[in-house]
């Protein structure tokens, strides 16, 4: 039945049929649907999109420097939106280690720091486990300083050429112990920093990063030029991979509403729809109302 559903359904892939869909799972909202159309168009119907609270009555789209990766938060208990169950960090700092951190003394200067600053911390490792895990933690829900960690994308090599990508985007330092440097003596110049970070259990997306346009622009003919000269498939395929990442941006839908009931109402219903859209542009449609 479901390969039968399959022959059957439509192929949704121009902007006039992806309208229609938002449209649809957005409570007949046109609006919504065209807004959802458009940032499709503007990222790719595979970038990334995420939609967030206005300040004013009017939905606005707006595309950023930013990335995402497949690492989720390293553990629940960073959460600080329940209702939805991510972590959301405004304005923060990001900390990128190319190293497994287990002591929590290697941070206690530059969470010294941080909580003097009064803003969140990200923190990027290779891995972050047992005392400093436990510490950041306990730190996070006292309130003392707010703070999430998650894993590296990649591993080895890629992992190394990612944080680096991260760095740009950012512009902060990787603290790499190849390079002689100790995270105990890095202070808040070597962090990056973004308008804000948003972490599932699955993902981490960096929106808004302070890195220069230049270095960036740099970094991504850099890459460029590697994928040309890669001589596997599967290096140009990784490198394309950083390259759309890098290049890419993030969309932010913000939805505008009159009140705050109504503005939560209709992010959800955004957000719904988002998710509609993305999977008729993946599988197609078929006819409703029991027909199919």
């Amino acid at each position: 039945a479901v390969q039968e559903l399959k022959n059957m359904s439509v192929p949704c892939s121009d902007s006039k049929a992806i309208t229609q869909v938002g449209t649809i799972s957005a409570n007949a909202d046109e609006n919504v649907g065209l807004l959802i159309s458009e940032a499709m168009e503007k990222v790719g119907n595979d970038g990334v999109i995420t939609v967030e609270e206005g300040t004013g009555l009017q939905d606005e789209l707006e595309v950023v420097k930013g990335m995402q990766f497949d690492r989720g938060y390293l553990s629940p208990y960073f959460i600080n939106k329940p209702e939805t169950g991510i972590v959301e960090l405004d304005n923060p700092y990001i900390l990128m280690a190319d190293k497994k951190i287990s002591n929590i003394r290697e941070l206690l200067p530059l969470l010294e720091a941080v909580a003097k600053s009064s803003k969140p911390l990200l923190i990027i490792s290779e891995d972050l486990e047992g005392e400093a895990l436990a510490t950041l933690v306990v730190n996070s829900m006292r309130g003392i300083v707010k703070v999430a960690a998650v894993k590296a994308p990649g591993f080895g090599d890629r992992r190394k050429a990612m944080l680096e990508d991260i760095s740009v985007l950012t512009n902060g330092t990787v603290i790499s112990e190849e390079l002689a440097m100790e995270l105990e003596k890095s202070t808040l110049e070597d962090l990056g920093q973004a308008k804000r970070v948003v972490i599932t259990k699955d993902t981490t997306t960096i929106i808004d990063g302070f890195g220069n346009k230049d270095s960036i622009k740099n970094r991504i003919n850099q890459i460029r030029q590697q994928s040309q000269e890669a001589t596997s498939d599967y290096d140009k395929e990784k490198l394309n991979e950083r390259l759309a990442k890098l290049s890419g941006g993030v969309a932010v839908l913000k939805v505008g509403a009159a009140t705050e009931v109504e503005m939560k109402e209709k992010k959800a219903r955004v957000e719904d729809a988002l998710h509609a859209t993305r999977a008729a542009v993946e599988e197609g449609v078929v006819a409703g109302g029991g027909v199919a």
